[in-house]
Parts: structure tokens; sequence; C-alpha cells
């Protein structure tokens, strides 16, 4: 811990409280009948996918999964339907990364997410300490959609070395995927598995980062 510089936060699963099933449900509900395919808790299937790879955009992915739906629903339907499947950020998770600022790290998120969620719930919940956004919690954010690529692809890891000239053995990723860890320590970061084992949530892992300092 006593070489880090630099943290990458994953959000989903790390900053984020997840809960597939519930979206499953959601677009059960709506009428979709193969939710449970297209959405994984890792990587999801098309079109989920190419939303979240920026190859399709959200008025186009509306329309597909009207298309799957079989019938008539609004946007918003679909959007909460998606939605559903962020639950909260603990409120600690977000106080835990104004501490770690302070203490001079600086801080990046990396996140496999798409348009509709980012600019909707994820936008809101960062924003439970006014008038923070999520721009005032990180140095830089590189997001799959945007980059038009997800996790586990090392080009993707790559990006955020390059984009914010991080020294990479000096940069620590957290994630809750086995295999984004692993490409990340493909191209020489380091990274810790979060939730792996009972001491390795983002708070316990901010804490020994903090005492570190």
């Amino acid at each position: 811990m006593n070489q880090i510089k630099n943290i990458i936060f994953d959000l989903g699963g790390v900053m984020i409280n997840l809960r597939r099933e519930n979206a499953v449900h959601a677009l059960e509900q709506l009428g979709m009948a193969d939710a449970d395919s297209m959405l994984g808790l890792y990587k999801q299937q098309p079109p989920f996918l190419s939303l979240e790879t920026g190859h399709l955009t959200a008025g186009g992915f509306f329309d597909m999964m009207r298309t799957r739906i079989g019938r008539q629903v609004s946007d918003m339907e679909i959007q909460n339907a998606i939605n559903a499947f962020l639950i909260d950020i603990p409120l600690e998770r977000l106080e835990a990364l104004r501490r770690l600022r302070a203490k001079g790290y600086r801080l990046y998120v990396l996140s496999n997410t798409n348009a509709v969620m980012y600019h909707s719930w994820i936008d809101e919940a960062f924003r439970q300490i006014e008038p923070f956004s999520i721009n005032d919690y990180f140095d830089g954010i590189v997001v799959s959609f945007e980059e038009r690529t997800c996790k586990p692809d090392p080009a993707i890891f790559s990006t955020v070395i390059r984009r914010y000239g991080l020294v990479a053995e000096e940069t620590l990723m957290l994630d809750d995927s086995q295999a984004n860890c692993e490409a990340a320590r493909s191209v020489g970061l380091q990274a810790i598995q979060i939730g792996a084992t009972a001491d390795d949530d983002m708070l316990a892992v901010a804490a020994k980062l903090e005492q570190a300092r």
C-alpha cells in the first residue's frame, strides 16, 4: 500500500451495490422473455452490451428493447427497469473517497456502464452530498460506452494509464471481477478484487490506504 499514489475504482460492485435479479424481474414485468440471458453480472449480451460499448445510442437501445418486449412501452419504463440493477451508493463510501483525496491520493473511475444509467441513476446517486457530482470525487473518469470497449479488454486499462499519465506500478485497481483484476495486472497495474474475501470490501481497503498515508 505504501507505494500507491493513484486508485482506480470500478462503479458497480465496488462503489454501487447491485442486484441483478431486480432488473431481470422488472424487464420480465414489461414482457421481456429473455431478460435473464441478456443481463450478466460482469458482462452483458446484446442489445445491452451494444449500449455499454457505445455501439448503440440510447434511442436505438430503447427501440430494440421494445422489439424484444413485443409491445409499446415508454423509454422511461425501460430506463427504470434497467436502473433496477443499481441499488444504492452508501454514503460512507462517498465519504471515504473524500478522505482518500484529502490524504493526497488521485482517484479515477474505470467502469463498464452505459449512457442511460450513467446520465440518470448514477448521476443522481453521486449527488447525495450537495453540491458534489461524480466529477467532484474523481480526477478522471473512463467509461466503456465512451471508449467503445469494455473490461476486461486490456486496452481500456491502458487508456486510463495513458490519458492521465499514471505510473502503472503506483496505481491500484479496485474491481469486483477476477477477470478484470487479471486484465489490470496484465498492463502493470496493481489490483484488488473487492468482495473476494470478507476483509476486501471497498471501505476496508480504503481504510488500509488511509492508514498507509
